[in-house]
């Protein structure tokens, strides 16, 4: 059964030591820019990157089961969160920046306060692991996805569940929230991508295009738009309203794992078993390749001030960019 659940996680992260890509090896690709940055603690891959809400601070989780806090400008280390009885696949902050939420192999979810780094919540309700997590921006609901085919909604104050959305006929991946609150995304096996009323629970679409299983999604700040991102290094944008592909970021040429919107809307960021960071336009022009790493590149988050791209994966290392 263990065994079973390895070749699962070495689908989603795509760990080509063991586990060749779909998209064959990696192309060796000259950096357009040097990293600006490196944070060392990690003492094992990272699987997520995210920055609080504000900028100033950035959450890594990985399989080392912790998530450590960094001050951004300075690299200062501010807490190492412990609880988690396996590897952390996901971290997310909440809109205020006082709660950052973690998902992992253990099939929980955790919630932690980032002004003291404890624990103040466990959910517990997932049949297998724990792939997604994201906030709600109110704070007051948290969502997660899991291998367990399911995408579950809770009441982050209350520390309950609130329902469970099923369609997914594979393993879910990736979740994300609509920046009004009202729709979440999920990403998963079955190749689709899928947005649900969170009032109702109700799958308001079932997007398809993507030629393998996706891993994971992102919102556009204005919400019109979700980058969905997933295995033989497929990126694509969708137009929410309508339901429609808008085009495919074109490049990589390995698994893309995680995708992330700057915050003006206009651009995004990949990264993938290539071992790049790439960056593309509002059109899916590639406007950098960001290269560096030793390894497949799991994470990448945009910081919300627009002015850096932190990267991390394989070769533990989390390394800061200049994004233009």
């Amino acid at each position: 059964m263990r065994q079973n659940l390895l070749l699962v996680l070495a689908a989603f992260l795509g760990l080509a030591a063991l586990y060749p890509s779909a998209a064959g090896e990696p192309e060796r690709v000259a950096a357009d820019r040097a990293p600006e940055r490196l944070l060392r603690g990690p003492t094992a891959e990272v699987w997520s990157l995210a920055f609080s809400p504000d900028g100033r601070q950035l959450a890594a989780a990985g399989k080392d089961r912790t998530v450590r806090l960094w001050e951004a400008a300075s690299g200062r280390e501010l807490f190492t969160l412990k609880g988690h009885e396996d590897q952390i696949l996901r971290v997310a902050w909440s809109a205020d920046g006082k709660v950052i939420v973690s998902g992992g192999a253990d099939k929980l979810v955790k919630l932690w306060r980032t002004d003291t780094g404890e624990e103040s919540a466990t959910l517990r309700g997932h049949g297998n692991w724990v792939c997604g997590v994201a906030v709600a921006p109110d704070g007051r609901t948290v969502a997660s996805a899991s291998a367990d085919k399911t995408v579950k909604l809770w009441d982050a104050g209350g520390a309950r569940e609130l329902r469970t959305l099923k369609g997914h006929t594979s393993e879910a991946w990736g979740v994300a929230f609509s920046p009004d609150g009202k729709t979440v995304a999920s990403a998963g096996k079955d190749k689709t991508v899928r947005l649900w009323d969170v009032a109702g629970g109700e799958e308001l679409a079932v997007l398809k295009g993507h030629g393998n299983e996706v891993y994971t999604v992102a919102f556009s700040p204005d919400g019109k738009h979700l980058a969905s991102a997933g295995r033989g290094g497929e990126v694509k944008v969708w137009d929410v309203a309508k339901h429609e592909e808008l085009h495919t970021c074109r490049g990589h040429t390995g698994d893309a794992f995680t995708v992330s919107f700057a915050p003006d809307g206009a651009h995004l960021a990949s990264s993938s078993s290539d071992q790049t960071v790439r960056l593309w336009d509002g059109q899916g022009r590639q406007t950098a390749a960001l290269s560096g790493h030793r390894g497949n590149v799991y994470a990448v988050a945009w910081n919300p001030d627009g002015k850096t791209v932190a990267s991390a994966g394989a070769d533990k290392d989390v390394r800061l960019w200049k994004a233009e």
